[in-house]
């Protein structure tokens, strides 16, 4: 079994002030997902960038965090958790800093993939430094139920801050503010946090990066590339299938060799499994709703920036109450299904209801019900879901498994947002080209496009409910202690397999 070396820090730290600003670090990840989502349209005509291009500028950042994060979570393992966090965070203010002073479209997206790269090493150590940190369940149900909360109402906050900066401002502050932000946490962070790390000398599993980075890269840009080209042109198809066969030989090679990049035992459970599932897809969702809302209510309502962050704030209020108030006091009581495939089933409910929406939809009858709806459903997933990610593993893999449940958060997001656009799009530019260009069919047309891409979204969440539900089958945390001592059930590990049962 793998060890971890602790090293006391300068001062006795404390651990909650410690989950503040390993809340913070992570805040910031949440917030450039989704801050720059808000001043979209404002760059986008600054920049002169494309309809079909303008998804590049979120997938820059999600494609390089997410096939980069498996690797970070191995240099936190052994290069020492608290340092890789502190040095992700140095890099991604100076990353932000080159972002906010972009002038083209390709200095931005070089920027944004920076960016990606160090929050590949900011997420798994962060998430990691909590998993050491909180490790009595009853803390550990509250540490992961803030982090949950900042995970399913930081996008939303991201949403209100990006419409301020925008509006009274530019859209260049929305990547400036993350500067502050990261020497906050680095000060505190240093002052506070405790360093851990993996015995041993350091291995890198060159192959296996170099595979699964291939491999993700060419599945997201088959499904970006897939609007201007078609699904079923040869470059689309070719690029899928690359993709699969280049992730297929990293499940290969990782079986194989002496040390890898993401040992098969953290994912050869049904309980992380399945945990890894529901964040991936509950992200295509929830980017989906923040990207189809944020143009309606610009484009089609004709909201202001200021005002279409001010119109998201329901959707952070419902993921705080149902994060922190339901589900944080649930979580140790009750089977993790027993939350996650509702909350699911509500995100899915909350996609379908987009279909009710049309240029003069009221704000009360349409906007303000999707965002209480996905609000409920994400707060009864993301906690759940992130704590049972890195449940019973080794301290010694504690970084590479929480870069698994990063990966999945981030390639959700990228593969959700180029995968749903390409849908919105294809289904606006036929809804002109059988009713014409007419003003007020250009607003049906965004309508229509964003409502077709709900339905998929909806459906992939329905499908994700349902395999979890038959998947994940671990009991509640006082069931399983029992069977654990008893030598029966999941063992303490939680590395039952996942074809077992």
């Amino acid at each position: 079994m793998a060890t971890t070396k602790a090293q006391g820090p300068a001062v006795a730290p404390s651990r909650w002030a410690a989950l503040f600003f390993i809340g913070l670090a992570q805040l910031m990840i949440i917030l450039d997902a989704t801050v720059v989502n808000i001043a979209l349209p404002s760059l986008q005509r600054d920049l002169g960038i494309s309809d079909g291009d303008r998804q590049w500028v979120i997938t820059a950042y999600t494609l390089a965090f997410g096939s980069l994060l498996l690797l970070g979570g191995r240099i936190a393992d052994y290069t020492g958790r608290k340092r890789t966090f502190l040095i992700a965070l140095i890099g991604f203010a100076g990353a932000s800093a080159l972002g906010g002073a972009a002038g083209n479209f390709e200095m931005l997206l070089l920027a944004r993939a920076l960016q990606g790269g160090f929050g590949a090493l900011l997420g798994p150590s962060a998430l990691s430094l909590l998993t050491v940190t909180f490790t009595e369940p009853k803390d550990r149900a509250k540490a992961f139920g803030v982090w949950g909360a900042i995970a399913g109402a930081g996008g939303a906050v991201g949403l209100l801050a990006g419409g301020a900066l925008t509006d009274y401002l530019d859209w260049r502050w929305c990547l400036y503010v993350n500067i502050p932000i990261a020497v906050v946490a680095a000060i505190g962070g240093y002052a506070v946090l405790a360093e851990s790390r993996h015995e041993g000398r350091a291995r890198f599993d060159v192959p296996g990066v170099l595979l699964v980075t291939g491999g993700l890269v060419a599945v997201v840009y088959a499904t970006s590339l897939a609007e201007s080209d078609g699904w079923g042109s040869a470059t689309v198809i070719g690029l899928f299938a690359a993709g699969v066969v280049l992730l297929a030989a990293f499940c290969v090679v990782e079986s194989r060799v002496a040390h890898p990049l993401l040992p098969l035992r953290v994912i050869a459970s049904r309980t992380r499994g399945g945990a890894y599932l529901a964040v991936g897809l509950t992200v295509v969702g929830m980017f989906g709703a923040f990207l189809f809302l944020t143009y309606y209510m610009q484009v089609v309502k004709g909201y202001s920036p200021i005002r279409t962050g001010v119109a998201f704030l329901p959707m952070a209020t419902a993921v705080l109450i149902s994060a922190g108030g339901l589900t944080t006091r649930l979580l140790p009581k009750v089977p993790p299904r027993v939350l996650i495939v509702p909350g699911m089933l509500i995100g899915a409910v909350s996609m379908l209801w987009m279909l009710t929406l049309e240029p003069g939809t009221s704000y009360a009858g349409g906007l303000l019900v999707v965002q209480l709806l996905f609000g409920l459903g994400a707060g009864l997933v993301m906690p759940v879901a992130i704590n049972y990610a890195t449940h019973g593993v080794d301290q010694g893999d504690s970084g590479v498994a929480s870069a698994g449940i990063n990966t999945a958060q981030q390639i959700g997001g990228s593969i959700g947002t180029a995968l749903l656009n390409t849908i919105a799009t294809n289904a606006t530019v036929d809804y002109l080209a059988s009713h014409g260009r007419s003003p007020a069919n250009a607003q049906q047309a965004v309508v229509e496009g964003f409502s077709t891409a709900s339905v998929w979204a909806a459906g992939i969440l329905v499908a994700g409910a349902l395999i979890v539900a038959v998947l994940m089958n671990t009991p509640n945390p006082k069931a399983q202690a029992a069977a654990e001592s008893t030598g029966s059930g999941a063992d303490a590990e939680g590395t039952e397999p996942l074809l077992a049962h």
